[in-house]
């Protein structure tokens, strides 16, 4: 499997494009993703949500609509969860995300199969209730991944303070979900860079 990212927007927010032989999956849609893949002439086979807040979704609906692709996603968006109702209110941004529609509901899945690719789902929540780590099927001998949006960064989590947030919910769900995977694991996250399992078990405060 290749894995390129892409990082843009304000909060310099990661969206990652799979290839592997079934196709191509894109994890995340933030700023610019879509116009970048057009450059690339990579169309992806589906996008998947990692969860909805507008950094990570800005660009969902101009992915859908150049390309087609269906949405893939733990919950149905709504202002609360993408923080539109936030902004407005904490520091009267104006905020409005482009409308897009949400292909597949996870929220009651384990696991899925798409482009030929089985994936792992993880719910974690915490930074936000539809938070969703994913987990492809790696190989026989390949070093397995996990995209794990906001909930785990090199060296932090995601924040907990925003609407539904919960700092014991998101460090229970780490230690009892993500630090259970093998310690190997590569973690891309949605913000920094790539870390492993391992190092954050050992090395994470």
């Amino acid at each position: 499997m290749e894995i390129d990212v892409f990082t843009g927007g304000y909060f310099q927010t990661n969206g990652y494009l799979t290839s592997h032989s079934g196709g191509r999956l894109l994890i995340d849609a933030p700023e610019g993703i879509a116009a970048w893949l057009a450059e690339k002439d990579t169309p992806p086979d589906a996008l998947l949500l990692t969860h909805l807040h507008y950094d990570h979704v800005i660009d969902a609906a101009s992915v859908q609509e150049r390309f087609g692709c269906p949405i893939w996603a733990h919950s149905e968006p709504d202002a609360d969860l993408t923080l539109e109702t936030v902004l407005k209110e904490a520091i009267g941004w104006p905020f409005v995300l482009s409308p897009f529609a949400i292909d597949r509901i996870l929220a009651e899945e384990t696991e899925v199969e798409i482009a030929g690719l089985k994936i792992t789902l993880l719910h974690v929540p915490g930074h936000s209730p539809d938070s969703l780590c994913f987990a492809p099927e790696a190989p026989e001998k390949s070093t397995p991944i996990l995209f794990g949006g906001d909930v785990l960064f090199r060296g932090g989590i995601g924040r907990t303070d925003f609407p539904h947030g919960s700092h014991p919910q998101l460090l229970s769900g780490i230690r009892e979900k993500v630090f259970t995977l093998p310690e190997e694991t590569i973690v891309y996250p949605g913000h920094g860079p790539e870390t492993t399992v391992g190092t954050e078990k050992r090395t994470n405060p």
